[in-house]
């Protein structure tokens, strides 16, 4: 699809990312997004370096004509690149997504250019500023201060004519040969200057490798996503199994429970029974021995008589 026809969904402020470089010292920059739609829109923002640069947020949600703020932090550097040219890049996706969408439902499938779905994305890159009190010079690839330097090259080697012209009028007698050297010192001062104006662009090896580095962050993201689903599922399934087995151990003590009280009263229905049948024992003799008393006395009587 061609550049001019992609969706504007986002408006992104500013495009390049300027961080005030200094060695062992961290740095930030606050970049604003704009919903330009009537629709609640979801974002996610990926770098190539992600060891590099810390993003709050890289993901949200942004109410319909709402604006948001994320702020990129780089660590803190340890070596100069060449140049002062940093070569690493940001891009900020966007889609529609329906209302009540949370910033933890957001994923990296919402970007997916599947099925026509309309995403937006803008491509931010990374200047490395000096500080105001460094001798450095800012980044090559700021055409102001290259004027600037070119400039201030051209008025040295006007005081370099200068000198020479005056050399030249102390030096009539010695003309030609003096000439000739003024000539030869103008072209030696004049060279490196050609060659500074010459534009720093990004060849097509770092090109494709930013473009890989991308595909690598989306698939290790679309994994990571996938297992994070897994492991959620998982967790709703031990969640549904472990009150289940709540349930399961509630029931089982009420049934214990009753089986206690029924032993208990059972227990009761026992002890009840021994002791009338040992108050019958114990009745048994007794009535025995007074019959005998009785058949004794009535015999003796008998005997008597």
């Amino acid at each position: 699809m061609d550049a001019r026809m992609k969706p504007d969904i986002l408006e992104v402020q500013p495009l390049e990312l300027k961080f005030l470089f200094e060695l062992k010292k961290q740095s930030s920059c606050s970049v604003q997004m704009i919903n330009k739609t009537n629709h609640h829109v979801a974002f996610k923002i990926k770098t190539t370096n992600p060891k590099k640069y810390c993003v709050r947020p890289n993901t949200g949600v942004i109410d319909p004509n709402a604006l948001c703020n994320f702020t990129v932090t780089m660590q803190a550097p340890k070596v100069v690149p060449p140049d002062m040219i940093c070569r690493d890049k940001f891009l900020v996706q966007s889609t529609v997504v329906p209302e009540g969408t949370k910033e933890e439902d957001v994923t990296s499938n919402m970007f997916a250019k599947e099925d026509g779905k309309i995403v937006d994305e803008k491509r931010l890159k990374v200047i490395f500023i000096s500080p105001p009190d460094s001798s450095e010079s800012s980044p090559v690839n700021e055409p102001s201060k290259l004027v600037h330097d070119n400039e201030s090259r051209e008025v040295k080697d006007d005081l370099v004519h200068a000198k020479v012209d005056e050399s030249i009028e102390l030096s009539k007698r010695d003309g030609e040969s003096t000439e000739a050297t003024r000539k030869e010192e103008t072209y030696k001062r004049k060279e490196p200057v050609k060659r500074i104006e010459q534009p720093v662009k990004p060849s097509h090896e770092d090109i494709k490798r930013n473009e890989e580095f991308m595909q690598m962050n989306d698939t290790e993201e679309l994994i990571l996503a996938k297992e994070f689903t897994e492991m959620k599922s998982k967790v709703i399934e031990l969640e549904s199994k472990l009150t289940e087995a709540k349930a399961t151990i509630l029931h089982l003590t009420e049934e214990k429970r009753s089986v206690t009280q029924e032993k208990h009263f059972l227990q009761g229905e026992l002890d009840m029974l021994k002791s009338k049948r040992h108050r019958a024992q114990s009745g048994f003799p007794l009535l025995f021995v007074f019959m005998v008393s009785l058949v004794s006395l009535f015999l003796g009587y008998l005997l008597h008589s």
